[in-house]
């Protein structure tokens, strides 16, 4: 799955927490990722692969898998796992734990 890396964040919840960087609520997020990702060459193209998905109940799953970010100048990447709850507006990320592999 190839995606903008802005993209990401369409479906994420406002109470969202980014354990990686102990960031909290989709507005700080929103303003991290704009802050670090200010260019397209930034932000590049974000892919996954070796997506699982475990439902933990009708209105909660978990997502793991791994993430690669395409740039000019490298090629990061890591792995991912998330929590999705339904709410009445669809499916929410509301736990984000991303780790980036050793360059």
């Amino acid at each position: 799955m190839l995606l903008p890396a802005h993209a990401v964040g369409a479906c994420r919840d406002r109470e969202i927490g980014v354990e990686d960087s102990g960031t909290y609520g989709w507005r700080t997020v929103r303003d991290r990722y704009a802050w670090k990702y200010d260019t397209r060459e930034k932000m590049g193209v974000l892919s996954f692969s070796d997506v699982k998905i475990t439902a933990l109940s009708a209105d909660a799953a978990l997502v793991v898998g791994r993430w690669r970010l395409e740039r000019k100048t490298d090629k990061p990447h890591g792995r991912f796992s998330l929590i999705f709850r339904r709410t009445a507006a669809g499916w929410r990320i509301v736990h984000d734990h991303t780790s980036a592999a050793e360059p």
